[in-house]
C-alpha cells in the first residue's frame, strides 16, 4: 500500500491494486502450508458464506469513499490494531483441534453470533484487507480451538477466497492498475510461499515482531500521505 501510494496511485486505487498481489500471495501461502502438511480447507469452507458476503459489502463501500477519507481511516485502523497484535492470542500448551460444539466447525454459534463475526471480518477484509490476519487468528484460535500455526493455514485460505470477491468488485469499479498489480503478484506469490514454510517452522516468535513493525510503518505512511 505505501509503495503504491508513493508511486502516485490514489489510496483507493492503491488499495484495490494491492489485492492482485494479495490474492497470489495467499495462494502461494496456501501451497506453502500444504507442503508443510498443514491444510485447514475443510474448516475454511464452512466459514466462507458469511465472510464472502461481508467481503463484497466492504469492497463496495471502499469504492464509494473519497481517497482522503480512506487514507486517514486506513492509518487510524492500523494503529488501533497494535494492542491486539502485542497481546496476541495464546492457545494452551499441547496439540489442539476444533472444539466440539463451538463455532461453525461444530454447530453452536455457527448460525448466530459467529456468523455475524465472520461477516464483520469479511467487511473489513473487503474494504481494507491489511491486517485481516489479526481478527481471523483471534477467532480461529478463540472459537475454533486451533493453534497459531494451523490457524494461520486456515487464515490464508479464507483470505484468498474473500480477496477473489473483493477483486471482482474492484474490477467492476475500474479501480485496479494491472501493470502494478501483476508486478506485485510475482513478488507476493514467491514471498507468501516462502513465508508460509518459514512461519510453519519458527512460529509466532518471528511472525509477531515483523507484523508489528510493518503495521506501524504502514499506518504512519498512510496518515502522512493523507495529512
Amino acid at each position: 500500500m505505501p509503495l503504491l501510494v508513493l508511486l502516485g496511485l490514489p489510496p483507493t486505487v492503491a488499495n484495490a491494486t494491492n489485492r492482485v498481489g494479495v490474492l497470489v500471495q495467499s495462494a502461494g501461502a496456501v501451497a506453502g502450508f500444504r507442503q508443510e502438511g498443514i491444510s485447514e480447507a475443510r474448516l475454511g469452507l464452512r466459514l466462507l458464506p458469511a465472510t464472502l458476503l461481508g467481503s463484497w459489502v466492504g469492497a463496495w463501500f471502499a469504492t464509494q469513499v473519497s481517497d482522503e477519507l480512506f487514507g486517514r481511516a486506513f492509518g487510524v485502523i492500523m494503529l488501533l490494531m497494535l494492542p491486539v497484535i502485542v497481546r496476541n492470542p495464546r492457545p494452551r500448551a499441547g496439540p489442539r483441534t476444533e472444539r466440539p460444539g463451538r463455532g461453525l466447525a461444530g454447530g453452536g454459534l455457527g448460525t448466530g453470533l459467529e456468523a455475524v463475526v465472520y461477516f464483520a471480518i469479511g467487511c473489513y477484509g473487503g474494504a481494507i484487507q491489511a491486517g485481516i490476519g489479526i481478527p481471523l487468528l483471534l477467532v480461529l484460535v478463540g472459537w475454533s480451538g486451533l493453534d497459531l500455526v494451523r490457524a494461520a493455514g486456515a487464515r490464508v485460505f479464507i483470505t484468498a477466497a474473500l480477496t477473489v470477491v473483493a477483486m471482482a468488485q474492484f474490477v467492476w469499479a475500474e479501480k485496479i492498475v494491472w501493470s502494478y498489480g501483476i508486478a506485485l503478484a510475482l513478488g507476493n506469490g514467491l514471498g507468501g510461499y516462502a513465508a508460509a514454510r518459514v512461519g510453519a517452522r519458527v512460529g509466532p516468535r518471528l511472525i509477531r515482531p515483523v507484523l508489528i513493525t510493518a503495521v506501524v510503518l504502514l499506518a504512519l505512511r498512510m496518515l502522512w500521505v493523507s495529512g
